[in-house]
């Protein structure tokens, strides 16, 4: 299915532990210089960092690194190793004395689930996972399953396992469509129309029993040129894929987020109004596609790569 890393410039790293009470990672995406971004939150309990920057009419456009992270709110703390990382090398919204890193986070809710509620990802781990990614060839392998942020995910009111996953996808114009997801939902996965396990055999929510705290992460990035508003409007057709993959989503106890990255190596047909229209929708209605796909990636790669605790 491909990888998000098959967008010439993508890189992804990820660093975790998983013993001594620890179920919990990082995972960072490394874009090229210049990538330009944007975010949309549909889930009613999210926990981020730095996502109001990524606002079409905010000043800054461009992106230097995307954070998924366990540790609930908690664990949005990597983002700050991330961005030691990028002022260490340059990378970041240039002002007098140096440079501002643009580093958006998001986290899933994995608390408590290696045995020790205290034990969440740190700046340290965030640093890890990017000096990881910046660490890998142009194209590389992207670690699946239980990795990264993926380490302590669930899925299905927390009965199966969740985690890491990617796909990808390329057009007869050249543009490239990729996904990473981290898959830690409170629903359960839809493949060829069917929801394993059916749903007469469950509910949603069993009687007197709280919610879960879960969330889908998602980034989506193409080599496409987009500027930030046709970013965020690819963000929010691909939150499609996440609704096709999983049954349900976006729910209160969510917090399901999609970045978008562009990188801008591909320019669409704009030569008219309609070729303009064609082209966005093409690219749009394939995120959506690699979106579901990647969470499909992810449960199944989890299945094989470890359990939680």
């Amino acid at each position: 299915m491909g990888a998000i890393t098959d967008v010439p410039g993508i890189r992804v790293g990820h660093a975790q532990k998983n013993d001594d009470g620890w179920l919990t990672g990082v995972t960072v995406v490394l874009p090229p210089p210049g990538t330009v971004g944007s975010v949309d939150v549909r889930g009613g309990g999210p926990g981020t960092h730095e996502t109001d920057a990524l606002d079409p009419t905010t000043l800054v456009s461009t992106v230097d690194a995307v954070v998924l992270t366990g540790g609930s709110a908690y664990g949005l703390v990597s983002a700050h190793g991330v961005q030691w990382w990028c002022e260490e090398n340059g990378r970041g919204f240039a002002v007098t004395g140096g440079v501002v890193p643009i580093v958006p986070a998001a986290a899933i809710f994995d608390l408590g689930r290696g045995g020790d509620f205290s034990a969440r990802p740190t700046a340290n781990m965030g640093y890890a996972a990017a000096v990881a990614a910046a660490a890998e060839e142009d194209g590389h392998d992207v670690g699946r399953g239980s990795v990264g942020a993926g380490t302590g995910a669930l899925i299905g009111r927390g009965q199966f396992k969740g985690g890491v996953g990617t796909a990808s996808v390329t057009l007869e114009s050249g543009v490239i469509v990729g996904a990473l997801a981290v898959v830690n939902a409170l629903g359960f996965p839809v493949e060829d129309g069917r929801q394993e396990p059916q749903p007469s055999a469950r509910s949603v929510v069993p009687p007197h029993e709280p919610p879960a705290l879960n969330t889908t992460l998602v980034v989506v990035a193409t080599n496409a040129v987009l500027d930030p508003a046709e970013c965020y409007r690819t963000a929010s057709a691909a939150h499609a894929g996440l609704a096709r993959a999983l049954n349900p989503s976006h729910t209160l106890a969510d917090g399901d987020t999609v970045f978008c990255l562009a990188t801008g190596e591909v320019a669409l047909d704009r030569s008219t109004e309609t070729a303009r229209q064609i082209g966005l929708i093409t690219l749009q209605s394939a995120a959506a596609d690699v979106v579901r796909l990647a969470i499909l990636d992810g449960v199944s790669a989890s299945s094989t790569t470890g359990s939680v605790r």
